[in-house]
């Protein structure tokens, strides 16, 4: 079988595995077990692999890539349009088999055990995040029920906690509640605790990284972003201008154009939403200080003057983004508007 290309359409068990050889034809068509990948694909003279890139792709390109294997990762999007008929793992497979091919098809860059581990770092803080948000909520919830409310932010959540835990306060808070809310208030105190120990792992990966303390001298990028670019955008030159990077984040309006009529509306759920998040967030923090001291930017006074806040913050979102690639490419810091002018 002289096989020169093959599409796996991964599972957590059982693979299915799709071969053609130079001229088209099929000569490998058969379901693989989890432990026979390797020693099936050792057998096989070096070709072209495709793998959509999805829960463990990364781990399998990186074993195949070890074997000889060229491994080309692919957005599960881009190949459901070669999906014949009825949808299943042989269907899959093969059409991953003929994606794999094509010339104008879109790759995703395979990523090191290390970038892996700094992005882990960031989905495990933005998940213990989100369940710390959720636990502040709730005991805002059950004690407004008896009139016990405070201030929104970090410090009308200090003091909640110390409502529940003070027993010789004057509040009237029945027993059977604070029984109730002190489970609350002990995860809530264990998330903050570990949510800063991530922030702590991040900030020595901060300082370990040149690009990432490049990035953050950008103003609305910090630690946290400068950090997740940095591990996400692991080949700047795979786009060809800062305005490709923000188009694969998602900060450039959704298109609905024909016959030559352009409609173009927000922007989409399409891209890294992390990282779009990550910069809107920052842009807004600028934004707020843009107000606070108009003189400084100008140019973002005279927009917020025309335009609502949120449609700022995502154009400035964009910009961020490309001045992040034009940072990471050439390799210089950020440069105020000010000081690039005077140079």
């Amino acid at each position: 079988m002289q096989v020169t290309t093959i599409g796996i359409d991964l599972a957590k068990n059982v693979f299915q595995v799709h071969g053609v050889d130079g001229t088209g034809k099929v000569v490998i068509k058969r379901q693989l077990r989890r432990g026979q990948i390797i020693e099936v694909f050792r057998k096989f003279p070096p070709c072209l692999v495709g793998i959509e890139a999805c829960a463990t792709a990364h781990h399998w390109a990186r074993e195949l890539a070890q074997l000889g294997h060229t491994v080309r990762l692919m957005p599960a999007a881009y190949v459901k349009a070669y999906v014949k008929r009825s949808k299943n793992d042989a269907a899959d497979a093969a059409a991953i088999c003929e994606a794999v091919t094509r010339p104008s098809m879109r790759f995703v860059p395979v990523k090191t055990v290390e970038q892996q581990t700094a992005l882990m770092l960031h989905r495990s803080r933005d998940l213990l995040v989100r369940q710390r948000t959720q636990l502040i909520n709730a005991l805002r919830a059950h004690l407004a029920e008896v009139g016990l409310v405070a201030a929104a932010g970090a410090e009308g959540a200090k003091t909640l906690v110390a409502i529940v835990t003070d027993e010789t306060n004057r509040t009237d808070l029945p027993g059977p509640m604070r029984q109730a809310l002190l489970p609350l208030v002990a995860q809530l105190v264990s998330l903050s605790e570990q949510i800063g120990m991530i922030e702590r792992a991040i900030h020595a990966q901060h300082r370990a990284s040149e690009a990432s303390r490049r990035l953050e001298t950008v103003p609305g990028i910090g630690v946290i972003g400068a950090t997740a670019i940095a591990a996400t955008v692991t080949d700047p030159t795979a786009f060809k201008s800062g305005r490709d990077l923000a188009a694969w984040i998602g900060l450039v309006p959704r298109q609905q154009s024909t016959g030559g009529k352009q409609r173009l509306g927000g922007i989409s759920k399409q891209g890294d939403r992390y990282l779009r998040r990550i910069l809107i967030v920052g842009a807004t923090a600028v934004i707020r200080h843009a107000r606070a001291h108009p003189e400084k930017q100008p140019w973002l006074t005279k927009l917020l003057a025309t335009k609502p806040a949120k449609v700022v913050a995502v154009a400035l979102a964009n910009k961020m983004a490309r001045i992040a690639w034009a940072i990471l490419t050439r390799g210089e810091t950020y440069r105020a508007p000010a000081l690039a002018a005077a140079a």
